[in-house]
């Protein structure tokens, strides 16, 4: 009855109503049957059995043979109807795409941005991005993000696909990207994940995850804005491959000297910049 039910629901998936659905499948189970027996047995009512079984003869679902004075009607084989219900869906999306194609020309300069909320259409979304990938994924991201992530990144770079960027976390998967140094500062300071991806130099994508549902980014295919977006996360790289180079001496006067040029910017209270100072130790 489970399996019935769930096929009934992937016929109509497909544009098969209930009816057509109920003979089909009841002949399927039962044949050959008259239009009689068949209203009776699948529950469709008399009146509307003989149209329903039309639009099945007409999909090449059903035949009907004439026996004796009555006719009666056999389904299709399975195999066969599936095979040729795939087999027109495969032409109806060739067509589309080769309409939609003719159609749509690839714009020089797009620069509309597009908001998407929520933490799981934002995941989805990205998910559908990185399976298009071609040449490169550039990423600034935390290991919460990530983690839903890694199968698309995997394919992707099956695929011959480069990898590059931050990654905020303590166990990253992949060797390409760079682990940003002040992780715990970072957080006192800005108290959000913010993430940023760039995809083929094409797609940037950036905003706040960490607010669930309340999570919002910024889609976008503006030149100028991916491109800030790519010196954003070199820059990022820049930083943290250097700091990572020095001694422990000289990293502790780079990281006083960078905490120097964040006050002179951000003009910090003097007992937050003793807590992210303190946080650095």
């Amino acid at each position: 009855m489970e399996k019935a039910l769930r096929m009934m629901t992937d016929m109509k998936t497909l544009g098969f109503s209930e009816y057509e659905c109920k003979a089909y499948l009841k002949l399927l189970e039962e044949f050959p049957l008259n239009g009689y027996a068949l209203s009776k047995a699948s529950g469709i009512p008399r009146s509307r059995i003989y149209e329903v079984l039309k639009n099945l003869i007409d999909k090449q679902m059903v035949f009907e043979q004439a026996e004796k004075k009555t006719k009666v009607y056999y389904p299709m084989e399975p195999r066969i109807f599936i095979k040729k219900l795939k087999s027109h869906y495969a032409k109806l999306f060739e067509d589309l795409s080769e309409y939609a194609g003719a159609l749509y020309q690839e714009p020089k300069q797009d620069d509309k941005l597009v908001v998407i909320s929520g933490r799981e259409n934002i995941i989805s979304f990205l998910k559908l991005l990185i399976q298009g990938a071609q040449k490169r994924v550039a990423l600034s991201i935390w290991e919460e993000e990530i983690k839903e992530l890694t199968g698309e990144l995997d394919d992707a770079l099956d695929r011959g696909v480069k990898l590059r960027g931050i990654y905020f976390g303590k166990n990253s998967a992949y060797p390409s990207l760079v682990p940003h140094r002040r992780i715990d500062r970072y957080m006192a300071e800005k108290k959000e994940r913010y993430l940023s991806i760039i995809i083929d130099s094409t797609h940037a994508i950036s905003g706040i995850m960490s607010r669930g549902a309340a999570a919002k980014v910024t889609w976008t295919r503006d030149e100028g804005f991916i491109e800030v977006s790519e010196d954003y996360i070199a820059h990022d790289l820049v930083v943290n491959l250097y700091s990572a180079s020095l001694d422990p001496e000289t990293y502790k006067k780079f990281e006083n000297f960078a905490d120097n040029v964040h006050d002179h910017y951000f003009h910090y209270l003097k007992k937050d910049l003793a807590v992210y100072k303190r946080l650095m130790e």
